[in-house]
C-alpha cells in the first residue's frame, strides 16, 4: 500500500496494491499490520456501509467525547469526500481538504480523530464503506454546515442537492461544540 500526505498533517491518502488480469481484480483493502507500518496504528471498531443517490450531501459529521479515526472508500460510484481539521491548537484548525474517492480509483482516506467528515455524490448511486475507531454514540455525534461561509468549501455543485433535515440544522464552526 502506498501512502501519501495531504496538505494537512495527519490527512493521509491510501492507494493499494491492485493485482489486475482478465478475470478482475483483487486487492487488499484493510490490513492492520501494513498501516500499523505505515504510521496508522489506530484499532477500528466499526464498520459502516452507506448507499447514497445522486446529489446527496452527507455531513459534516464528527463526534465529540468519543472522537472517531476513520479510513473512507468508495465500492461502487464516485463521491467528492470532504474532511475539515478540528483539532484545536492545529496550524490547520479550520481548514479542509477534498478529494475524489471512488470504484474505479480504489483510494481511501484516513482521517485522524477531531476531523469532521462529509461527501456529496457525483454518480448516479454511490456505496460508501468507512471503519471507525469508536463506536457510534448519538448523544456525541454533531454535524457542522456544508455551507459554513467560514470554511467556504468548494463543492461541486449539484443541480439539486439532497441533505437531510439533520445535515441542514447544523451548526456553523465558529458556534460549534466541538472535539
Amino acid at each position: 500500500m502506498k501512502l501519501s500526505n495531504t496538505t494537512i498533517e495527519g490527512l493521509l491518502i491510501l492507494e493499494p496494491r491492485i493485482f489486475g488480469d482478465e478475470r478482475g481484480f483483487f486487492y487488499e483493502s484493510y490490513n492492520i499490520s501494513t498501516l500499523a507500518a505505515l504510521g496508522i496504528d489506530v484499532p477500528f471498531v466499526q464498520d459502516n456501509h452507506s448507499l447514497s443517490l445522486r446529489g446527496t450531501l452527507r455531513g459534516l459529521h464528527y463526534q465529540v467525547r468519543t472522537p472517531q479515526a476513520k479510513l473512507v472508500r468508495v465500492v461502487a460510484g464516485e463521491v467528492y469526500d470532504v474532511a475539515v481539521d478540528l483539532r484545536r491548537g492545529s496550524p490547520t484548525f479550520g481548514r479542509w481538504f477534498a478529494m475524489t474517492l471512488s470504484a474505479s480509483n480504489k483510494l481511501q482516506l484516513f482521517l485522524p480523530a477531531d476531523f469532521a467528515h462529509g461527501f456529496l455524490v457525483l454518480s448516479e448511486t454511490a456505496e460508501v464503506l468507512y471503519k471507525a475507531s469508536e463506536f457510534y454514540a448519538p448523544e456525541n455525534e454533531r454535524c457542522i454546515r456544508w455551507d459554513d461561509p467560514q470554511l467556504a468549501i468548494d463543492w461541486p455543485r449539484e443541480a439539486e442537492m439532497i441533505i437531510s433535515a439533520k445535515d441542514a440544522a447544523g451548526s456553523f464552526l465558529r458556534e460549534a461544540d466541538l472535539p
